[in-house]
């Protein structure tokens, strides 16, 4: 009898908080709130039958993690801007297809704050692909606004659970695993370089800070620098995905895994776009910004490089050879 009733309290505490307990925890708890009295000994052992998953984590020091879960691409596209090189005037934005990896979109520009700007992002994005997803996470920033309801616009004539506004998701960055995830892997890859070739130009004072300045950087490196963005989309694309035990999501290459999935147990999970209906929105969007950010800026800065009949530069020291120029003929 004490064994059934000691059974019964133990399997009412797994089923909710309770299960993160160890046997001594659990000894206390059954004490406390169900006023049983036993020896330690018992709880492990029951503890061993009724939850052996949970004690063989414990044993080996392993937290027990939420697995991500997708039914196939175009399920959820996780979007998120970068900001490390912002302090040196270029912005990024970035999104991703939660089942498959792929990145579909890599873009760099003078900002990433403007409403207008990630929604032409967005549509561009929809427009090569053909549909767009049944789902979009983003942060709580002010700049996905327009995004979003584009997102919602698109969905607001279907009937399945998460249609209309249900189709866009407002989270914390923290929660947008996807997206703030493969960021780390950008940063060590790509943007480390970048960073520290942008802060030895600021600790030689090159570069100060200023809105000219910025326009500047941006003028200059902007075109390889968006190059290397796709040239490094492509290589992430097409790079193969270890198997990860924990995963749900299954393993290769994101280009396959994002037109195939029916190789790996998935379904496309997107919707078809008329192309008219993306034209109708791409008109109502405002104008953007030049890519230098500052339309007078931009055009000083071309007649400048026409007169002294600089190059174009096709890497970053040629790069760096013309930013210093122009710094020194337009007196910055």
């Amino acid at each position: 009898m004490l064994r059934w009733t000691l059974n019964s309290a133990i399997r009412t505490e797994l089923n909710g908080s309770g299960q993160l307990l160890g046997y001594r925890a659990m000894w206390q708890t059954l004490q406390q709130t169900h006023s049983l009295t036993v020896r330690r000994d018992n709880v492990m052992q029951a503890l061993r039958f009724l939850n052996p998953e949970r004690v063989s984590l414990r044993h080996r020091r392993r937290f027990f993690r939420r697995s991500y879960c997708a039914a196939g691409p175009n399920q959820v596209w996780h979007a998120d801007g970068y900001d490390k090189l912002k302090p040196f005037g270029i912005a990024i934005s970035g999104c991703i297809d939660g089942y498959s990896r792929r990145l579909m979109w890599l873009s760099s520009g003078s900002t990433n704050n403007n409403p207008a700007v990630i929604a032409q992002y967005y549509l561009q994005c929809v427009s090569n692909c053909g549909v767009f997803p049944a789902r979009l996470r983003t942060d709580c920033g002010t700049e996905n606004g327009d995004m979003a309801a584009i997102q919602c616009s698109l969905r607001e004539d279907h009937t399945d659970e998460f249609a209309g506004p249900l189709s866009h998701m407002y989270g914390t960055s923290t929660a947008n695993q996807r997206i703030e995830s493969w960021w780390s892997i950008f940063r060590k890859q790509r943007t480390q370089f970048w960073m520290d070739l942008f802060s030895d130009l600021r600790d030689r004072h090159y570069f100060n800070g200023t809105h000219e300045h910025k326009c500047l950087v941006r003028y200059v490196f902007l075109g390889i620098f968006q190059k290397e963005l796709d040239e490094h989309r492509e290589l992430w694309n097409n790079h193969t995905i270890r198997p990860v035990r924990q995963s749900l999501c299954p393993s290769g290459k994101p280009e396959t895994m994002y037109h195939l999935p029916h190789r790996f147990g998935g379904r496309d999970c997107g919707f078809q776009v008329d192309p008219q209906v993306l034209q109708e929105f791409k008109d109502l969007l405002p104008p953007t910004n030049s890519l230098c950010g500052d339309d007078d800026l931009q055009a000083y800065f071309a007649n400048l490089e026409r007169q002294s009949q600089l190059a174009p530069p096709i890497n970053w020291p040629a790069a760096v050879d013309n930013y210093l120029a122009l710094k020194e003929m337009a007196g910055l």
